[in-house]
């Protein structure tokens, strides 16, 4: 067992084998640890978050060593049975891999029962082990940027569904009708850690398609969902009063989101936090308007909102100030400051420009957004789709009416010192957990060169590019592992991305180091075309390879 950094809250536990990996994360979960907030099982690994505040990494490790890695599941547990459709362009070409006919593939394929391992990916997508032992084939080279919805694929031992519609590198050899994401159900992902699954044939029926091919290492697109009307929970897009207050969507600018503090604590059903990439300034726009911190805001890239107010409201810009005015419906106009509650009267317009520094703009109001939740949050996730859709012109957004007992509104407060620009923005960065997965030229020149964010970047990821890239010396595929916001992944290109908020939960390629979470909140600000430099603030050297109060000793100092 090995105790590998990711980062100053959070670190990855190393075990020999998924029956470990299995057996401690079923420990942990049935006897959870005071001050852990998130574990992330993987194949030989689990990720773990904690709370510095609360518990110590030292006293972590210490309860870790003491528990059973035996695993205790039932085999009375839940038996799910998936009919698949057999075929399709990958059905053969595994069949040829593995030396052995379709039929036969089916056979093994259909022959005994799976585990749910663990989940991860995409929420709903779930890692069956315990097939046939022959059924081991590496993920496609090129991965698709297109698997439908219901696919059925194999990666390495591991069997899976592919819940919506996304790219991936597994390779496919059916489909199946049965949703294995559904938000009307009770427990939205119908596979649980733990429950058994057996695929069905259904014979008969031959599935072929054709999948388009992304590069090695591309940041999964956004997936944008085109929204129906934002409406009040009675369905009508009224005008709004005093009672009932609401604003208006008129242009969006680059993209508006909806965004909270996100869904933590959501790891069994492959849900990924998500929230605000710039948690200080939503935090402090509710702040100023009077509500919880953890209250929805719009999030604007780039600026270009434009809304109207309709009936009262009170509202505050935070983040990446821009120019902003405010005119009535008689066409009187005014400027307004940032940092400031003000107040909008019936019909008036607030319009956003485009910030000089900084690139998101956090606006709240009063009362916050009488919108439905999705499990609990009303952040839009861009990578699973999860949330409220993407905020268009013409939407209408109601507010909640304002109660007694919450907090008075704050007339102003201070803007941040300073947001990224053009200028190099320093990064410190934690070595780990794969550095050692590198070469020594690639750990000196991730530190010694300047990274300019690239145009294909989103709330998924910064991808970045520099003139060295980073080379590896173990050049095996890393199974899935766990990640965190911060994470720098680096696919075979050498190019790595910067994961943000909306980050998958799990990742096959080595992560070399992470940004220090108290600097996520700068991360979200930088801009495309921005540069970054890394500071690294821990020594890898073998750490690895030590033992786990050693690596702990230095992820404390650190």
């Amino acid at each position: 067992m090995r105790f590998l950094p990711v980062n100053i809250d959070a670190f990855l536990i190393e075990l020999d084998d998924l029956e470990q990996t299995v057996a401690l994360f079923e420990s942990l979960t049935t006897r959870p640890i005071h001050g852990v907030t998130e574990l992330v099982p993987a194949a030989m690994t689990i990720l773990l978050v904690y709370r510095p505040s609360a518990v110590s990494a030292e006293s972590i490790i210490a309860a870790i060593r003491a528990r059973n890695l035996t695993s205790t599941l039932a085999d009375d547990s839940t038996l799910i049975e998936i009919p698949v459709r057999y075929g399709g362009e990958d059905l053969i070409e595994v069949a040829r891999l593995l030396g052995i006919s379709e039929a036969e593939l089916v056979r093994r394929h259909t022959a005994g029962n799976y585990r749910v391992a663990f989940t991860g990916f995409a929420p709903g997508f779930a890692y069956l082990t315990g097939g046939h032992p022959s059924l081991d084939v590496s993920r496609r080279s090129t991965p698709r940027t297109r698997i439908p919805a219901g696919a059925v694929g194999l990666a390495g031992t591991f069997s899976g569904i592919y819940p919506r519609e996304s790219p991936g590198g597994w390779q496919i050899i059916g489909t199946t009708d049965l949703p294995m994401w559904d938000l009307a159900r009770e427990v939205p992902a119908l596979l649980q850690p733990g429950d058994r699954v057996r695929f069905v044939d259904v014979a008969g029926t031959t599935v072929r398609g054709t999948y388009a091919t992304v590069p090695h290492g591309s940041v999964p697109p956004a997936h944008v969902v085109r929204p129906e009307r934002l409406v009040d929970a009675a369905g009508t897009p009224s005008r709004g009063t005093d009672s009932h207050p609401a604003i208006e969507v008129r242009a969006v600018g680059a993209q508006t989101l909806l965004e909270d503090l996100g869904r933590p604590g959501r790891a069994s059903l492959g849900v990924s936090p998500s929230g605000a990439l710039d948690r200080a300034s939503l935090r402090e726009a509710n702040r100023l308007v009077g509500n919880a911190s953890d209250t929805a805001g719009l999030e604007v890239v780039d600026g270009g909102l434009r809304v109207i107010s309709r009936g009262e409201n009170v509202l505050a810009v935070t983040g990446a100030v821009p120019a902003l005015t405010v005119t009535s419906e008689a066409g009187r106009s005014r400027r307004q400051s940032g940092y400031q509650a003000f107040a909008l009267s019936d019909g008036d317009e607030l319009v956003l420009g485009v910030p000089s520094r900084g690139i998101r703009s956090y606006v709240a109001i009063r009362g916050g957004f009488a919108i439905e939740p999705v499990l609990g949050s009303l952040s839009t996730d861009v990578l699973s789709g999860l949330g409220p859709p993407p905020i268009t012109p013409g939407a209408v957004l109601p507010v909640r009416p304002i109660h007694t007992g919450m907090d008075a509104i704050s007339l102003n407060s201070s803007a941040p010192d300073e947001l990224p620009g053009i200028e190099t923005v320093t990064l410190d960065l934690v070595l780990g957990p794969r550095t050692d997965w590198f070469t020594a030229e690639a750990v000196s020149a991730l530190g010694q060169q300047v990274w300019t964010v690239t145009p294909q970047s989103n709330r998924v990821g910064l991808r970045l590019r520099g003139d060295v890239s980073l080379n590896r010396t173990i050049t095996d595929e890393l199974p899935s592992e766990g990640t965190v916001a911060g994470a720098l992944q680096v696919p075979p290109d050498g190019q790595p991305v910067l994961f943000l908020a909306d980050h998958p939960l799990t990742g096959g390629y080595p992560v070399i180091g992470a940004v220090a979470g108290y600097q996520l909140n700068l991360v979200g600000q930088i801009p495309v075309g921005g540069t970054i430099r890394f500071n690294p603030i821990s020594e890898f050297g073998d750490l690895a390879n030590r033992e786990s109060s050693s690596v702990h000793t230095s992820i404390e100092e650190n």
